[in-house]
């Protein structure tokens, strides 16, 4: 397989997963009926955004938008992109019932420049999504492209040294490599999604890349932005592994391993005028 056969297997996968994901109590699309409402991964990064009133923002790979309509709730002139045209059917839907407008565009993460056509004051990248790209430098120089000078890029992410465990027995084991090449990615082939709910995935293979934080903090400076901030925490945004408990929508190891790994990092960047 090469990487458009990935690509094709992810935007697959990803269709199928969007009409399990609008119908679940995790998304809980129904609470963006209230004009207030923002989603709690918008809500907790909020205070690394800056103002984003008035600014012209993409949300790359947005999925169903819930992230995307936070950000138009906090003012911005918002665009979301993701690869899967499903995924986007329910933003447009969830933007349309919610009264937040938002505009959608569907494309391959690669080809945002040239699919766009434009730059943006501001460019977010959601959780649980670079690990999804085969080229973390290729995705650098994107955002870097879509970056107005002056503009202002923030992202969060699972931490890469949780994408080699698994829990056998109750025990973490160290399953998968921290460090592997772009074209020898890992493959699952698993029919049930990270939310709550009896869907199956029908296109159940998908294809994910770990990538090292140097080599995302390398890439983004390389090609151009300054980092600001880098933080990590103690928590996911899901359950990596049945140990994991939750507490106030966010899930953490048992006592006894909170204080021992990082889960997930955020950073915050800007493109210099």
């Amino acid at each position: 397989m090469d990487e458009e056969d990935w690509f094709e297997a992810n935007r697959l996968n990803w269709d199928d997963r969007a009409g399990i994901h609008a119908a679940s109590r995790t998304y809980a699309l129904e609470r963006y009926l209230d004009p207030n409402h923002l989603s709690g991964v918008v809500e907790f990064d909020r205070h690394r955004f800056g103002d984003i009133q008035g600014v012209a923002a993409v949300h790359l790979q947005c999925h169903i938008g819930t992230d995307t309509i936070s950000l138009a709730r906090l003012g911005a002139n918002v665009v979301g992109y993701d690869i899967s045209e499903r995924s986007l059917a329910v933003a447009r839907e969830l933007s349309l019932s919610a009264g937040t407008p938002a505009e959608f565009v569907e494309g391959n993460l690669y080809d945002a420049p040239s699919r766009l056509d434009r730059t943006f004051g501001f460019v977010y990248t959601g959780v649980g999504a670079v690990n999804w790209l085969p080229d973390i430098d290729r995705w650098a120089r994107v955002v870097s492209e879509l970056l107005d000078p002056g503009g202002r890029f923030y992202m969060r992410e699972g931490h890469p040294a949780i994408f080699p465990l698994e829990e056998e027995d109750g025990r973490l084991v160290h399953r998968y490599p921290f460090w592997h090449e772009q074209h020898d990615p890992v493959s699952w082939d698993e029919d049930v999604s990270y939310t709550d709910g009896d869907g199956r995935i029908e296109h159940s293979r998908a294809f994910e890349w770990n990538h090292p934080i140097s080599s995302v903090v390398n890439a983004l400076i390389g090609n151009g932005l300054v980092i600001d901030v880098l933080d990590e925490y103690d928590f996911l945004e899901w359950q990596l592994v049945p140990m994991m408990v939750e507490e106030q929508g966010h899930w953490y190891m048992p006592p006894g391993l909170r204080d021992k790994m990082p889960l997930m990092y955020s950073i915050a960047a800007h493109k210099p005028d």
